[in-house]
C-alpha cells in the first residue's frame, strides 16, 4: 500500500468523466487541466443514499460560499447514468466524477474496508481533499459527517 496522502503532498493526477454543472451529460476532465484553479474532491459512498444525499444537499444549499472559489467535484464509484439521476433529482449545481474502475478512490487512499452490522465490505470512505491551484493538497477532511460537511469545507477555505 502506498503512503497515506498528507497536506503538502502533490495530489494524484486523474482523468475521469464529469457529469453535471458545466460538464452537462458528461465530459472528460483531468486534474492537470484544472491547474490554476483550486479543486475540491469530495469522496462519498453512493448516489441517492441517505447520508450521501444529506452531504450533497448541504453543499448545494451552501453553494454561494463555494461557487467561483474552487472547482468542486463529488466522486463516487457510481456510473455516469446514476450521477445524472442524482444531480437531476436534487438539483445539484456541481459536477460529479464517475469512478466505476475505482482508480480515484484507490489513488487517493479512500477505498477501505468497512463494517456494517458485522459484515465487512469494501467502500469509499467519506473524505474531502482541498487542492490548491498548483496541484498540492492543502487540507484533508477525514470521515466527514454528512450534515457537517459544508461547514467543515467552508472552514478549510477560510483557514
Amino acid at each position: 500500500m502506498s503512503k497515506e496522502l498528507q497536506p503538502g503532498d502533490k495530489a494524484p493526477d486523474f482523468t475521469a468523466t464529469a457529469v453535471g454543472g458545466k460538464y452537462g451529460e458528461g465530459e472528460t476532465v483531468s486534474l492537470k487541466e484544472l491547474r490554476g484553479h483550486p479543486v475540491v474532491l469530495y469522496f462519498y459512498p453512493k448516489d441517492d443514499t441517505p447520508g450521501c444525499t444529506t452531504q450533497a444537499c448541504g453543499l448545494r444549499d451552501s453553494w454561494p460560499v463555494f461557487e467561483g472559489k474552487a472547482e468542486v467535484f463529488g466522486v463516487s464509484v457510481d456510473p455516469e447514468k446514476s450521477h445524472q439521476e442524482f444531480i437531476a433529482k436534487y438539483h445539484l449545481p456541481f459536477p460529479l466524477l464517475a469512478d466505476p474502475e475505482k482508480k480515484l478512490v484507490n489513488d487517493y487512499g479512500v477505498w477501505v474496508e468497512k463494517s456494517m452490522y458485522g459484515r465487512k465490505y469494501m467502500g469509499a470512505e467519506r473524505t474531502t481533499f482541498v487542492i490548491d491551484a498548483d496541484g498540492r493538497i492543502t487540507a484533508i477532511l477525514h470521515k466527514v459527517k454528512p450534515a457537517a460537511h459544508a461547514k467543515q469545507l467552508e472552514a478549510a477555505f477560510s483557514s
